[in-house]
């Protein structure tokens, strides 16, 4: 899956989309948003909530650096959801 074909360059995205590039649960999500982990989204209505793309994008960055800094030691706070 490349990151190009899944977030637009710049704009909003909803949580579906969010979670096909941040392989996590949906309340593994709204429980980072809670504590800090993840960005906190942008209300656009009382149930439509989304995120700043450039907010995701950095979170990605921070993951990849995190994960090429060398430790190989699985991150308790991040765990990843199963792809099928």
């Amino acid at each position: 899956m490349q990151l190009s074909t899944q977030l637009p360059e710049t704009g909003f995205v909803r949580l579906p989309t969010v979670l096909q590039v941040i392989p996590v649960s949906r309340s593994h999500w709204w429980a980072g948003v809670r504590d800090g982990r993840f960005p906190k989204g942008v209300k656009l209505s009382d149930r439509c909530t989304a995120w700043k793309v450039e907010d995701i994008r950095a979170l990605i960055g921070r993951i990849a650096r995190e994960a090429a800094s060398g430790d190989n030691t699985p991150n308790p706070s991040m765990p990843i959801r199963n792809a099928g």
